[in-house]
């Protein structure tokens, strides 16, 4: 009986310990299937999440947390969950492949009770105004002739009148910053306003003079987006006072200059083709969000993004170039054996001048002048590599993952514009090129831009010759992280050719 008993108790033991393994192998295989979140880089403190552990620019820290915690991990920033996307095949495979639940934009609570208009036009809106508000406005341009020649020809014109303005500096040191900004505006505002500006016309000065303020004051929002309660602190010292007084000067300047283009009663621009546009949705009955308010917000996004990165982008040419002086030769040897110097150039060079277009590629990559693009929502609970993404979540595009992946350009940290050329000299183009993003929120102006870079560089590299102020002491290659990643100031000498 004893034993019968101890056989007994043995074999129920047994069937107990069998049964919990099978149980535990199950939950276990199940687990692995079960989309988990993405890993983290340290403890989430309560209030501050992860900012403790941030820098001010995180730029090199976020590379590092992509190394150690894989291609997507999570952050925790006061009350928001930030996912931060990393890899050209994990940014492709949200952006484009799952276009439909990563293209929308945050829902920040101060911006809709404090600056809502802050979410008209195309940049900041979602969903069916997004949608709307970017086919007409791109239906518009490209009738104006972005990509085309018609459009090439106006970029030409404001390229003569920057030109002749550097010469006028007689190769003296000059900050020529604002010139830049300027005369690229100068651009975009013919398509919307019909008309170039005079660069001592007030309001043009105002308006450039206020989105820079925002330009220098992106940052510094950051704060008061996570904590709203800055905002009550005295004496502004997080600049939300700043920052709303520069939104509301922009669109109470843009109002006033589209009144100026109405009472005109000119047809040949942005400006009338939208309202055009709204007159039609008007008559038809049709439900539409073409509207005043989205007029002006469609303004005040195509002149910043027409603005602010291609002039940017000229001026990290010119800093790379007084680091490299060699680049500089290479450029001007080819423009004068495809074009000469009875002409500037034009947008029929293009195919011609490969090294350029190498420059130009190389700086848009060693710049990464957006590194974390515009901020995407996940607007419905999807799976990402693995890993669950709630939705509501807002998404970070790690640009600098792709731009800068060793495992793509094996030294990106060196300014090599041959990288992009072959053997035989031949231009290659990248994918992994991405300066502009991917995907449905790619900008809006990437064709614009590229013709920009191409005629304002072919020609000030045609004419002048740009050296440093200082060749012991030449400016710093170190960016100022704002609104986009931008040079510090630093003052440049422009000498004309003799040629």
């Amino acid at each position: 009986m004893a034993l019968d008993w101890i056989v007994s108790v043995g074999t129920t033991s047994w069937l107990l310990l069998m049964t919990f393994a099978v149980v535990l192998y199950f939950l276990m295989t199940k687990e692995k299937d079960v989309p988990k979140l993405p890993p983290t880089p340290g403890i989430s403190l309560p209030y501050l999440g992860h900012l403790y552990l941030l820098q001010k620019n995180p730029r090199q820290q976020f590379l590092c947390f992509a190394k150690t915690l894989g291609p997507v991990f999570r952050l925790k920033m006061g009350n928001f969950t930030v996912i931060v996307l990393n890899t050209y095949d994990v940014i492709k495979e949200a952006l484009v492949k799952q276009a439909e639940f990563f293209s929308h934009r945050p829902n920040i609570d101060l911006l809709v009770q404090h600056f809502p208009h802050m979410l008209d036009g195309i940049v900041m809106s979602s969903g069916p105004n997004w949608k709307q508000q970017r086919t007409t406005s791109l239906a518009i341009l490209r009738n104006f002739g972005m990509g085309k020649n018609i459009l090439a020809k106006k970029i030409s014109e404001e390229v003569y009148v920057y030109v002749k303005e550097l010469t006028k500096t007689k190769g003296k040191p000059t900050n020529i910053k604002t010139l830049t900004n300027m005369s690229v505006s100068n651009v975009i505002c013919s398509i919307i306003f019909g008309h170039r500006f005079e660069f001592t016309d007030p309001t043009f000065l105002k308006m450039m003079h206020l989105f820079n303020n925002l330009t220098e004051q992106g940052s510094g929002a950051n704060a008061f987006v996570i904590f709203p309660w800055l905002r009550h602190i005295p004496f502004d010292p997080f600049g939300f006072y700043k920052f709303g007084s520069t939104i509301n000067g922009i669109r109470t300047t843009v109002i006033k200059l589209v009144g100026g283009v109405r009472d005109n009663g000119d047809k040949d621009n942005f400006i009338a083709a939208y309202v055009e546009e709204m007159k039609k949705a008007e008559q038809l009955g049709e439900s539409t969000y073409l509207d005043e308010a989205n007029l002006l917000g469609c303004i005040e996004n195509l002149f910043a993004a027409g603005t602010e990165t291609t002039s940017t982008t000229i001026l990290w040419s010119l800093l790379y170039v007084l680091h490299n002086p060699e680049t500089q030769g290479k450029i001007f040897n080819e423009i004068m054996e495809h074009v000469g110097t009875d002409r500037l150039p034009n947008i029929h060079d293009k195919p011609r001048l490969k090294y350029l277009n190498a420059f130009i590629m190389e700086i848009q990559r060693i710049a990464s002048l957006v590194p974390f693009s515009a901020p995407h929502m996940c607007c419905e609970d999807t799976v990402l590599m693995g890993f669950n993404i709630p939705k509501g979540t807002q998404i970070l595009i790690n640009l600098d993952s792709v731009l800068r992946d060793e495992k793509i350009w094996g030294d990106p940290e060196n300014f090599r514009p041959e990288r992009f050329l072959d053997e035989q000299g031949n231009l290659i183009k990248r994918e992994e090129l991405i300066p502009f993003s991917m995907g449905r929120r790619i900008c809006l102006g990437e064709s614009l831009a590229k013709m920009e870079l191409f005629l304002f560089l072919s020609s000030m590299f045609q004419r002048l010759e740009f050296l440093p102020v200082e060749p012991d002491h030449l400016p710093t290659l170190k960016e100022i992280l704002g609104g986009t990643a931008a040079p510090g100031p630093f003052e440049i000498k422009c000498v004309t050719r003799n040629i």
